[in-house]
């Protein structure tokens, strides 16, 4: 439908939009990174929408205040890497590079796109190998693998068998990353979540939930990390 902004200190951007499914109006904040979203049902006029929103500004302000801001990756922080916080420092280099103990940038100026660069690489690697792992089990293929910064979903599964993933699954624990993989890889059979799909799941993850909860409870923390200013 398109956006709209509340006046005040400060200004707050909102997105409307219209849902078919939506029985009444609604007010969402999300916790990865505090966009706001107004939902309104299919007859609902937006002016209603509008005085809905106002009515709630107290509860959005004070929601807003109480989200945790990002963290920028600089020289003499700390980034996760798959479930441990690693130090960046300073190194010799073109690139970054990863060590046991910690993370080496070239630069301090681009220590964030460097880190991100090498993560991503990294990220590839992993999913690739638990995918190419779990669909051998199951006597599938797929088409391609994909990367991408989502903050909606941290995989996917199309039709035409594309595998598409957040990169920033490196920085959780190794077993949430094929917990993931196995996930996705299940969508080539199952294109849905019946039992038939978990079960499927459960075959190639025993005892997923621990990090199925996992990512419930501790995902939006890793979209809280900046790369970039």
């Amino acid at each position: 439908m398109g956006r709209h902004t509340l006046e005040g200190n400060p200004p707050i951007e909102v997105t409307l939009r219209r849902s078919a499914r939506a029985k009444r109006l609604s007010l969402r904040v999300s916790r990865l990174d505090g966009r706001v979203t107004l939902t309104l049902p299919p007859r609902a006029a937006e002016r209603e929408g509008l005085v809905f929103l106002k009515s709630r500004e107290a509860w959005l302000r004070g929601h807003l205040t109480q989200l945790a801001p990002g963290v920028p990756v600089r020289i003499g922080t700390t980034v996760p890497f798959e479930g441990c916080d690693l130090p960046v420092t300073l190194g010799a280099g073109r690139s970054a590079r990863l060590e046991p103990d910690r993370v080496i940038v070239p630069t301090a100026d681009t220590a964030g796109p460097c880190v991100q660069a090498l993560f991503k690489t990294l990220a590839r690697d992993r999913l690739a190998a638990a995918s190419d792992i779990y669909a051998a089990q199951l006597g599938q293929s797929y088409s391609r693998l994909s990367l991408r910064d989502t903050r909606s979903r941290w995989g996917s599964c199309s039709s035409k068998g594309v595998l598409m993933y957040s990169w920033r699954l490196i920085m959780a624990p190794p077993e949430v990353l094929r917990y993931v993989a196995a996930h996705e890889v299940a969508h080539l059979v199952e294109m849905n979540h019946s039992p038939a799909f978990w079960n499927l799941v459960e075959q190639l993850y025993p005892d997923h939930a621990p990090y199925r909860r996992w990512l419930r409870e501790n995902g939006d923390q890793l979209h809280r990390i900046l790369f970039a200013d």
